[in-house]
């Protein structure tokens, strides 16, 4: 210990002697005392030093006594939105989860994803992106109450955890995440545009949670990601159920090469039809899993586990085959099914193989090449002209599968691009189709796309087609067909045959179309 060091110590005990006697209670008990002893010493003078000398001092020991600065602290906040950052929340959610713990309060954790905000990105420029993350910021504070903890937790990600409370069940917790979404997915003007984007949620009361606080945040996380699963505009609550669904993640990994031997693995199809004539004109494959022990899993939970495993050819050698199969059986049993639409992979579109394995598959069911869609996303057009993919979309189109180039809109694909890969249709992103029938710049921005498809000579397909309002707008713009789930969801093979059977007696007569045309 240094001589200065133990100074210190024997000095701080009478400091704080001196403290307590001077600006304490004691002094106020000395005060007449001091007084008097004061003008009998000294009269009127020393009454007068006194008066003036005893503030001052008590002032000089408040300063001795009081404790240096210690470290400032800020909270970090977000440039754009102004809410907090990660650090500051996840030290918020610890802090309510001591509150809560044994005192019969409650609370939930909120984690909210704006869907498709990148894309709106790339389509409008970041400082769109930038405004609607602000207004999102905006309106989750008014829609939440004075002391919620609100935070920006990246690009896309908002947190909420609310403020404990006596009361809150199952209900509540949802009619509140009903109340933010809907908040959240009002449009925003941004240039003159009103701007849409959908927000998915998942969300975890802290009573179904037993461990810490991180594991709290994390059961929310996994409510986020079984929303995300089931598509944009999904609220999700934590349950046991998918505490365990998230556990079997590592085993359906060691299962995914046997569900594709084992035909587990099955395309699901999900019609297409003409706004001319209300007919079929095709159905897309989409891949689905039906597990014997877990059910069915959804396509973003199993997909990336086929990446992992290296299986993501060999599961579109799969769909490729039972697709075709399906057109096989439509055409026996005289329903009348065009096209049907498949998607590959980056991976297998760079396989060099990949054309003589699609000619052999269509030669071996006996399909003409024109009844296969070859669906391929944008990004895949937009890559350099003399990669393996191109020269394969390419071929395939000289072989006569037709093209469909998926999620219009999403992407940079340029029309010399378009022309080059011999695309056969534009399939338009949902994104442009939602609220189309009540928001004029929605409708702007679709009639853009198909004049500019009109001009290029290449057939229409709007995706995400979900009412009946925007069914009947997209068929008065000229839009060639539409897809979604306001006509049908994918089913397996065996519903189509009977949905087909009742769409196709739904229909008018051919003819009586013609009298009304004419």
């Amino acid at each position: 210990m240094t001589t200065r060091a133990w100074f210190g110590g024997l000095f701080r005990p009478a400091r704080s002697l001196c403290t307590r006697l001077l600006t304490g209670p004691p002094a106020l008990a000395f005060l007449p005392a001091l007084t008097l002893a004061g003008y009998w010493v000294g009269g009127e003078q020393a009454l007068m030093v006194l008066a003036l000398g005893l503030p001052l001092t008590v002032a000089l020991v408040h300063v001795l006594a009081a404790p240096g600065p210690g470290p400032v602290t800020t909270t970090a906040r977000d440039q754009i939105t102004g809410l907090m950052l990660r650090d500051d929340f996840e030290q918020a959610v610890s802090r309510i989860w001591a509150e809560t713990d044994g005192t019969g309060l409650n609370s939930a954790c909120f984690l909210l994803d704006l869907d498709d905000l990148q894309t709106l990105a790339d389509r409008h420029g970041q400082s769109a992106a930038d405004t609607m993350a602000e207004r999102t910021a905006d309106r989750l504070i008014s829609a939440l109450r004075d002391g919620d903890v609100i935070a920006r937790l990246g690009d896309h990600r908002f947190a909420i955890c609310l403020k404990p409370v006596q009361q809150l069940d199952l209900e509540t917790c949802i009619q509140l995440a009903g109340r933010v979404q809907a908040a959240v997915e009002d449009p925003v003007s941004v240039g003159g545009l009103g701007l849409y984007l959908s927000c998915t949620i998942g969300f975890c009361a802290r009573a179904r949670v037993d461990g810490s606080a991180e594991d709290w945040l994390a059961a929310a996380g996994s409510a986020l990601s079984e929303a995300t699963g089931h598509g944009p505009s999904t609220i999700r609550a934590y349950s046991e159920e998918l505490r365990k669904r998230r556990r079997t993640r590592s085993d359906l990994r060691a299962d995914a090469a046997k569900a594709i031997a084992d035909g587990q693995i099955q395309p699901w199809f999900q019609p297409q039809i003409s706004t001319d004539t209300g007919r079929v004109t095709g159905f897309e494959a989409l891949a689905r899993w039906m597990h014997p022990v877990h059910g069915l899993i959804p396509p973003n939970v199993f997909l990336p586990l086929m990446d992992e495993a290296g299986l993501s050819e060999q599961l579109c050698e799969t769909i490729l085959f039972q697709s075709l199969m399906a057109l096989q059986n439509w055409d026996a049993q005289g329903i009348d099914v065009p096209t049907v639409g498949v998607n590959f992979s980056d991976d297998e579109l760079r396989n060099p193989q990949l054309v003589d394995k699609i000619a052999w598959q269509l030669d071996r069911f006996g399909i003409s090449p024109d009844r296969l869609s070859v669906e391929i996303l944008e990004t895949v057009v937009s890559a350099g002209p003399d990669d393996m993919a191109t020269r394969n979309i390419r071929a395939l189109a000289k072989l006569g599968c037709r093209i469909d180039l998926d999620d219009f809109g999403t992407g940079n694909a340029s029309i010399a691009a378009i022309k080059r890969f011999q695309i056969h249709r534009i399939k338009i992103d949902r994104s442009f189709v939602t609220h189309a029938d009540r928001d004029p710049e929605q409708q702007k921005l679709v009639t853009a796309v198909l004049t500019m498809s009109e001009q290029l000579g290449l057939d229409t397909l709007a995706e995400g087609v979900e009412t009946a309002g925007e069914h009947t707008l997209l068929s008065q713009l000229g839009c060639g067909h539409v897809q979604g789930f306001g006509i049908a969801r994918p089913m397996p093979f065996d519903e189509t045959l009977d949905w087909m059977h009742g769409h196709n007696r739904k229909l008018p007569d051919p003819q009586s179309i013609e009298r009304r045309i004419g």
